[in-house]
């Protein structure tokens, strides 16, 4: 087997359970390897360290596969990796059908992405080293988890800086476009060929689960208390009773207004309605996306609360913030005061209003996309974080939440928490930290390779500093 010489002076990451060597890092090559094949990794001094696929075209030079000496990655390497990423989902999400199956370095396969959703897996290989696998991982995935089908998504443009072509495309057996699976009790409906990445995101699971203290607790807001009220049989219960003395006949009426921004297929819309939700407004640019989030509602019988919009977050937050700000203006009779310190000229209550928004909610939900894919797309992505953050806080009611996450990896922790404490500065409100989580179980994550600790998920207080 050929070997790949490290430099003396390297940094001792390999060491530290790091997956990558970095073209900078190799010394020298011995022998003359295919691209794609096995190499064992040495230290300088001719010490094996490791043994990984190797891609003289890509700038990870080698991806670390295993600590041990390995002479292949046939179908019996393959068994035994996926039987302990079983083990693992098995022991952690017990009696879960769907799940983020393997989680390439995570799971010591670099390269190499795996769902589940009940009978069908949908796969992506990422990497010239896992493609050349193809038929192993295939014949593998069949003995250990005997799927219905197996679906390629190969179509992430990773794949070009290996010099390989998206595809997609059944692998083995049935796939069926539309699959249903479930998630914290409640019935989500996948699109495994057309929906982002593999056809869902798994990683917010527990996430998700996790507002369900900010649903319930609102009833009083609205002058709704619990009393003893004599029914017309004579017997007392305990109803809620409304400020004329009246009973409360909606069964949320203690729940919170929400809005989540992002929706995709509606998943926090669905855990805000299980939890009790009055209102929930699911928003996304994408009219797909908004179709299957309808799908998904509907299939959990909550149509009755949740009001769909298809638009642009950025401008459906600024557009409500206009008309809160334009609404409050109208009700003092005054605009802000101009620069300079000259008072602002009196608002005309008579002409019609110009902004549309103006509604606020209990609950604000962000749960947007990567905007920094890119070191370099690090300063844009902080301005997309403040704007989105900015707006949204401004949108909470007094006292209410924030619900706020960011995947992109380059967007580091305290960076995050930098950027939305400036956005908070500017909104004029005070944020209280009451949770700080990361990706779920099924995406472990191994201490000191940072790039695995993408997924920030932060809920916040907010109140005003007046």
């Amino acid at each position: 087997m050929a070997s790949v010489i490290l430099e003396r002076n390297r940094k001792k990451r390999l060491e530290q359970g790091h997956p990558w060597v970095y073209a900078s890092e190799v010394a020298s090559v011995d022998g003359d390897p295919q691209a794609g094949a096995l190499v064992d990794v040495l230290t300088h001094q001719g010490r094996f360290l490791a043994a990984g696929y190797y891609n003289p075209a890509s700038q990870i030079r080698v991806r670390i596969v295993s600590q041990a000496p390995l002479a292949a990655m046939d179908t019996a390497f393959f068994i035994e990796r996926f039987t302990s990423c079983l083990q693992h989902r098995e022991r952690f999400l017990p009696g879960a059908d769907a799940y983020r199956f393997v989680y390439g370095e995570a799971d010591f396969l670099p390269g190499l992405i795996i769902d589940r959703f009940g009978e069908i897996l949908v796969v992506q290989l990422l990497t010239l080293g896992m493609d050349k696998c193809r038929t192993e991982i295939v014949e593998a995935l069949v003995q250990v988890m005997a799927p219905r089908g197996i679906y390629e998504r190969s179509d992430v443009s990773v794949r070009e800086l290996e010099g390989l072509e998206q595809r997609t495309g059944v692998l083995y057996g049935e796939c069926p476009r539309h699959i249903t699976v479930s998630e914290n009790g409640l019935k989500v409906i996948v699109d495994i060929e057309e929906g982002q990445k593999t056809g869902y995101f798994f990683d917010q699971r527990e996430n998700r689960a996790s507002i369900a203290p900010l649903i319930k607790g609102w009833g009083g807001r609205s002058g709704i208390t619990l009393q003893e009220v004599e029914t017309e049989d004579g017997d007392m219960k305990t109803l809620p009773v409304n400020k004329s003395g009246k009973p409360v006949t909606f069964p949320y009426w203690d729940g919170a207004t929400v809005l989540e921004c992002f929706a995709h297929t509606g998943s926090f819309t669905l855990h805000a309605c299980k939890y009790g939700a009055k209102k929930v407004t699911c928003l996304d640019v994408s009219a797909h996306a908004i179709e299957s989030a309808k799908a998904n509602v509907e299939l959990n019988g909550f149509t009755d609360r949740v009001e769909f919009v298809v638009d642009d977050a950025f401008a459906f937050l600024r557009n409500q913030v206009k008309g809160l700000e334009e609404r409050s203006e109208r009700a003092t009779g005054t605009g802000e005061a101009k620069s300079g310190g000259k008072p602002a000229a009196k608002t005309d209550t008579a002409k019609p209003m110009t902004a549309g928004g103006g509604r606020t909610w209990d609950v604000v939900i962000l749960d947007p996309p990567a905007f920094a894919k890119t070191k370099s797309a690090v300063a844009g992505a902080c301005r997309g974080y403040k704007d989105i953050n900015l707006h949204g806080m401004k949108l909470v009611n007094e006292g209410g939440y924030l619900v706020t996450a960011s995947c992109s990896y380059h967007m580091q922790p305290q960076l995050f928490l930098d950027t939305i404490a400036e956005a908070a500065k500017d909104a004029g409100k005070v944020l209280r930290l009451i949770e700080w989580r990361a990706a779920g179980k099924d995406h472990p994550q191994i201490l000191g390779v940072d790039e695995g600790h993408y997924l920030k998920f932060a809920i916040f207080e907010v109140t005003s500093k007046k």
